[in-house]
């Protein structure tokens, strides 16, 4: 179960997690975090030292890409769309990450940071020719996609079941991942 500092770590990070989902970077405080974890706000500072670093642990996020060489490459596309829907779905921390990069600075410092040291290596290492360019086409389709669905959560969008939009996301994808210029 972990000594009593780690289940209040886990506890602030939790609530953190769930008022900037909710409330974006500038609209969560640390008193309003302090609150829902039900603690002195002194205890988060006391952890976390300071609301961004509270937020860059709260945001830490794995995309846990998968070795893409072992896959098709016919199907490489709707592999990446599969990947990152199910990491989407899983997990708040992304949306709470997207949520906030688009007022804050630094958390669309770390979103970058995610997407170069994750999604980068995992293209570089199948398409190793203008890996940078294609990883970041990549990144617009599945930010755009994250954004309009989970964030703004678009009518027509959210109204698409999983594989529809799997079915109009994995060509785009295939494209950017393989295709020659």
């Amino acid at each position: 179960m972990g000594t009593k500092a780690d289940r209040t770590r886990a506890v602030i990070l939790t609530a953190a997690r769930e008022r900037f989902a909710e409330s974006g970077y500038a609209g969560a405080t640390i008193r309003a975090i302090a609150a829902d974890a039900n603690i002195d706000p002194s205890m988060v500072m006391r952890y976390f030292g300071s609301k961004d670093q509270l937020f860059a642990a709260a945001a830490e996020f794995d995309l846990r890409f998968p070795d893409l060489s072992d896959v098709e490459p016919s199907h490489l596309g709707r592999a990446i769309v599969e990947h990152f829907l199910d990491r989407w779905e899983e997990d708040d921390a992304l949306v709470v990450l997207l949520r906030s990069a688009t007022t804050n600075a630094e958390a669309a410092q770390r979103m970058t940071d995610i997407f170069a040291g994750q999604l980068l290596p995992a293209i570089a290492k199948i398409v190793p020719d203008d890996a940078a360019r294609r990883a970041g086409l990549i990144g617009t389709q599945v930010l755009g996609m994250a954004l309009c669905r989970f964030v703004l959560r678009l009518p027509p969008v959210v109204a698409m079941t999983r594989a529809e939009l799997i079915d109009s996301l994995a060509p785009t994808l295939q494209r950017y991942a393989l295709a020659r210029d």
